[in-house]
């Protein structure tokens, strides 16, 4: 298992705290105020509700959509999807693409973003994160539909994972994601804060769709979530609140850092910066109850996401002075 944010409970253990102020992840603080599911979605087998599907390919602008338990379910099934291919996948990024690329019997390579336009060239298969985490590094849209077009003129597939890409609609592929050879994974954890439902979309030709569904099996995402996402799915007003406040509180967090010396990138939903002494940093912040994301691997820095409430920004700003002072 690779390690990831969240993990409050063994930030507890560690540090023997109950008043944590979670930024490890970039799940928004505010998320969608889930309304009770029906006794129905307790009851029933969850078979596929064809609203939910419209519903998502109006939200994403998809001809063509696959509801996932996450994204990650995808992440880890597409690679049994193909033979033995050449994968570049860009780093750093989210790690789960390089480990389930590596577990079928690929050829899986790590890029650095500003050579991805070579490994289209290269590969079979391309791995792009768009937005991406943990950097916010990003790729037009222009380019992505190019390298797709390309690696399908030979077979392959270009995989677009817009987990974050809620908050930047104008990067989206989705709308294109039914010409062949184009993959985009989209999540409704991050932007509407639901992580807990675990439900995520694959957009791509209807080929692959039905591949993916077979692989996948029956009642992949249960009833309750199914209706929660439908509404939030709907709910424009409340989507259009959410981009605005997000950007407000993703400039503010960049503005605190930045108070402080550190020059950050990222989203509305998280910031990062590579750090030299970035366990001295992660600990410092575990000691006043503040969990951040650390890495060690690929991309040395760390990575904050938006606090939830007034005290939490405080008490943030306190922790940041005091690390700045040594």
């Amino acid at each position: 298992m690779l390690e990831h944010g969240g993990n409050l409970r063994d930030a507890a253990r560690r540090y023997g705290r109950d008043d944590w102020i979670d930024l490890s992840t970039g799940i928004n603080p505010h998320g969608y105020p889930a309304p009770a599911p029906s006794p129905a979605a307790w009851h029933r087998l969850p078979e596929p509700d064809p609203e939910l599907i419209e519903a998502a390919c109006a939200y994403y602008r998809a001809p063509a959509l696959l509801p996932v338990a996450g994204t990650q379910a995808a992440i880890q099934a597409l690679p049994r999807l193909r033979a033995p291919s050449r994968v570049a996948v860009s780093a750093p990024s989210y790690a789960e693409h390089a480990h389930h690329w590596n577990l079928h019997g690929h050829e899986r390579i790590l890029v650095p973003y500003p050579a991805l336009e070579q490994a289209v060239d290269d590969c079979d298969v391309v791995v792009v994160v768009n937005p991406n985490n943990p950097t916010g590094e990003t790729v037009t849209p222009e380019c992505l539909l190019d390298w797709a077009a390309r690696l399908h003129a030979r077979g392959g597939w270009l995989v677009v994972d817009e987990a974050f890409g809620d908050t930047a609609p104008g990067l989206s592929v989705a709308a294109h994601a039914g010409q062949p050879g184009l993959i985009v994974l989209r999540s409704v954890g991050k932007f509407f804060g639901l992580a807990g439902l675990r439900l995520g979309f694959v957009a791509a030709e209807e080929r692959l769709l039905s591949d993916l569904a077979d692989l996948l099996g029956p009642w992949t995402i249960s009833g309750p979530a199914q209706e929660v996402a439908l509404q939030a799915l709907r709910d424009t007003r409340w989507q259009q609140d959410t981009q605005a406040c997000l950007k407000a509180h993703g400039y503010r967090l960049s503005r605190l850092l930045l108070e402080y010396g550190i020059v950050s990138a990222g989203t509305p939903l998280f910031r990062w910066w590579p750090e030299e002494r970035a366990e001295d940093f992660h600990e410092h912040m575990a000691r006043r109850g503040i969990w951040c994301r650390l890495f060690r691997v690929s991309a040395r820095g760390i990575r904050f996401g938006l606090p939830d409430t007034e005290p939490d920004w405080l008490r943030l700003e306190q922790a940041l002075l005091e690390w700045s002072k040594g």
